[in-house]
């Protein structure tokens, strides 16, 4: 027989888990990563860089985006606790790496938020509603905050009501960039093919350095829907199901559109920044007449999908940081789900904070430059995005081996060769990113930015490496503020563990 001692105290943790409702379907986590996967800010970004790109999208998708859905359907389903990529680092490594990846890994989105994407729905706006004239500095300051913090708002709703956003993100995308292609296909029929040729899409190390970072960028984001572990009804089935169906659409969703971009429109016709809002202006000219209302339609699918985009990312990233907070790797302010909506507001609510400061901050910078905003925001976004992978895919491996007896409803095979190939391929991407062209020809003609210069490559590696080593300091800040956080829930895991003891023997 046993004997209670006391009561046991409740945890930080213990107290804000239990706040959360499970509203999180096989469809809802499928339409989602749809949403998270598929961004069709770097649909130009990756047609722009030629036929080459194109080759390099289908060799990287058998080689990092299948091998990637593996591991996290995996994660997703071993590991089915709120905080996804937090937690499973936090597991693997502790607390102090938790803390730091977890910020690298958060940060980026507010970012992306209040840069790229806001800018992008500004020059979408701009394209289609303004005659592609620039919109004076107040209009630009107005539909981007409007932008920012309809996102953010987006967020804070519960997943009962905010799944629907991310539901209306998925078919937005089918419907755009379905309608996109058949556009393609009648623009070809009208005018001709005035494409690339087949020997445009050969390989070269310049073309594999220009374009591995934001190829990799677009195919990351699996692991998002299990930053809401807690909210699906049953992620055992339905994360596996849901990574399964949207590797396949997104492929889709990237390949035909770029494809047919690349065989039908002329290589000038497409830019890095703004390419996709006039390429759909360009093709929908088939439409005759009605192209200008037809292009309106585009362009507010398009800002749709630019949204959603910033919506899943916020949702899920916001989670971790939550998670990091009542977890003792954040400060316990940040680490609060509301009772009412059963989402992280405070972090929500932070990270609209951050992403309007990053927009004025950019216009600023740049001049209001939107092509210099669009090209400095976009490096820095991918190269902190794709470093938090760096210590995510390796939890894997390491919880096969410090938690052997955890129940795996699905199991990565060939675990070991395809972890080691993701982690390659992503070392290789952010080496490329913060030094172009290293070790073989640092900073050369065929490797540095467009827009840079020879001798600015010291110049450049400081706006790589500077925020990096930011985000690392504040990740460590963050983690010295949860200590007491970390000691109230040792306390309290501790007292659970003693409350029942076996009684003496007569």
């Amino acid at each position: 027989m046993t004997v209670e001692i006391g009561l046991t105290v409740a945890s930080p943790a213990s107290i804000e888990a239990g706040k959360l409702s499970r509203h999180f379907g096989r469809f809802d986590i499928l339409f989602f990563l749809i949403c998270t996967i598929v961004g069709v800010d770097t649909i130009a970004s990756v047609a722009s860089t030629g036929g080459e790109a194109f080759t390099w999208m289908v060799i990287f998708a058998l080689l990092f985006f299948v091998p990637q859905a593996l591991l996290f359907a995996e994660l997703g389903t071993a590991f089915p606790q709120e905080g996804g990529p937090y937690l499973w680092t936090r597991l693997a490594f502790g607390h102090l790496v938790g803390a730091i990846n977890n910020f690298m890994y958060w940060v980026t989105n507010p970012v992306w938020l209040g840069g790229v994407l806001a800018i992008s729905a500004v020059t979408a706006f701009e394209v289609f509603f303004n005659g592609g004239k620039v919109f004076a500095t107040p209009v630009v300051y107005v539909i981007a905050i409007i932008f920012i913090w309809v996102g953010v708002l987006a967020a804070v709703l519960s997943f009962k009501v905010g799944k629907w956003i991310t539901t209306a993100g998925a078919f937005a995308r089918f419907a755009l960039l379905g309608w996109f292609t058949v556009s393609v296909g009648l623009y070809a029929a009208q005018h001709g093919i005035h494409g690339l040729g087949a020997g445009s899409f050969g390989l070269s190390t310049g073309g594999f350095v220009g374009v591995i970072g934001v190829l990799l960028f677009n195919y990351v984001g699996f692991e998002l829907p299990s930053s809401a572990g807690e909210e699906m009804k049953d992620p055992a089935k339905h994360v596996p199901f849901a990574i399964a169906r949207s590797t396949i659409f997104a492929f889709l969703l990237y390949a035909v559109p770029i494809l047919g971009i690349l065989l039908v429109l002329p290589a000038n016709a497409v830019t890095n920044f703004g390419g996709f809002v006039d390429a759909i202006q360009k093709v929908f000219t088939v439409y005759g007449g009605a192209a200008g209302f037809v292009g309106g339609i585009g362009a507010i699918l398009f800002v749709i999908c630019l949204l959603t985009s910033g919506v899943t990312w916020i949702m899920g990233s916001d989670r971790s940081l939550a998670v990091s907070g009542y977890d003792g790797a954040a400060p316990r302010f940040l680490g609060v789900i509301n009772a009412r909506f059963g989402t992280p507001v405070r972090v929500n609510i932070f990270s609209g904070i951050v992403a309007t400061i990053v927009f004025i901050l950019a216009q600023v910078i740049t001049g209001g430059s939107t092509a210099r905003f669009f090209g400095a925001v976009l490096g820095v976004t991918i190269s902190t995005t794709l470093i938090s992978y760096l210590l995510i895919y390796p939890a894997l491996w390491k919880l096969r081996l410090s938690h052997p007896d955890t129940v795996r409803p699905f199991r990565m095979p060939w675990m070991k060769g395809l972890t080691i190939i993701l982690m390659i391929l992503l070392a290789i991407s952010v080496l490329q990113l913060i030094a172009p062209g290293a070790p073989l020809n640092w900073f050369g003609s065929d490797f540095r930015p467009d827009g840079w210069k020879a001798s600015e490559a010291g110049l450049y590696l400081l706006t790589e490496l500077i925020p990096v080593l930011i985000f690392i300091v504040i990740g460590v800040l963050f983690w010295w503020r949860g200590k007491a956080t970390r000691i109230a829930n040792a306390a309290a895991n501790a007292s659970a563990e003693v409350k029942a003891v076996p009684a003496a023997k007569k």
